[in-house]
């Protein structure tokens, strides 16, 4: 769709764009990883390692981050991001090999044409991946900050097409030029609008803190206050039920002998499950009696 077609002349040291730097950065990480673990005779932890890089890192990030370029006026930053994209789906390739041959055999000739199989191709090597930190940390940050936006839009009940402002509260210089070199990806994948820098929290306002920096979204009449905190201690409630609950069941002695042990760890697992969704709510509800 996007014409990322492998070339093999690519030389992905020579990325210019961050995403790119940042893509090949985790592919590398990945391909060390899977190494690692194949040699160690741990294939679960492989396979393991490549789904989380290819459907976390690839697809939902990578693929989405790199829309606004491969529509955007930048031919340069355009042509680099399809070969970039279409060279690390390659090495992708190489990786899930072992898993899964016929799949790949065939995707490996289907993306570019090859004189070679797939299956004598070399095994990705790390000198293969340039490493790049700063590009690392810009973009997983990035990732980190839409990721924290969009869950506390869920714990709100903010309505999914609502944008949201939000403003970066005394943002340090650092702070300050990421969020405007990324501010259009931001506001289009978080749903923000404006997005500022600010001295203080504005009233009424959520705050989320991520990696040490503190960003504000006013809610006062996007959402209903009153009624928000109404429905979270609601749930926080439903949740307290369920904990109750299950602790009266594990702390029978003859229930956990004679469960089957699917059950008792089944138990164990919801009440862990409940505890971590009753903390986000409280936590929900602190900041919008606080704002």
């Amino acid at each position: 769709m996007n014409e990322c077609r492998f070339d093999p002349a690519f030389d992905p040291a020579s990325a210019e764009e961050t995403l790119n730097q940042w893509i090949v950065h985790e592919a590398g990480l990945a391909a060390a990883e899977t190494t690692a673990a194949l040699e160690s005779y741990r294939f679960n932890d492989a396979a393991g390692a490549m789904y989380k890089f290819v459907w976390n890192v690839f697809c939902d990030w990578h693929l989405e981050l790199a829309k606004p370029i491969l529509m955007g006026p930048d031919v340069a930053a355009k042509e680099e991001t399809r070969k970039t994209t279409a060279w690390v789906l390659s090495q992708a390739f190489k990786l899930l090999h072992p898993f899964m041959p016929f799949i790949t055999e065939e995707l490996w000739r289907e993306t570019a044409a090859r004189g070679a199989q797939l299956i004598v191709s070399d095994w990705p090597s790390a000198a293969a991946f340039p490493r790049n930190d700063k590009a690392a940390a810009e973009i997983n940050w990035l990732i980190g900050l839409i990721t924290a936006i969009r869950s506390t839009r869920q714990e709100m009940n903010v309505p999914a097409g609502a944008k949201v402002p939000m403003a970066a509260v005394a943002a340090g210089a650092e702070i300050s030029l990421r969020i405007d070199r990324n501010r259009d990806l931001i506001a289009r994948l978080a749903r923000l609008e404006p997005i500022s820098v600010a001295p203080s929290a504005p009233k009424g306002a959520v705050q989320i803190v991520h990696e040490g920096g503190v960003y504000a979204l006013p809610l006062s009449g996007i959402i209903d206050i009153a009624a928000e905190k109404a429905r979270l201690a609601r749930e926080i409630e439903k949740c307290v039920k369920e904990i109750v609950g299950i602790d009266k069941k594990m702390s029978n002695a003859q229930f956990v002998e004679r469960a089957p042990a699917e059950i008792v760890e089944e138990n164990r697992e919801r009440r862990i499950a409940f505890s971590e969704r009753c903390e986000k709510l409280s936590a929900a509800l602190r900041q919008i009696s606080e704002g």
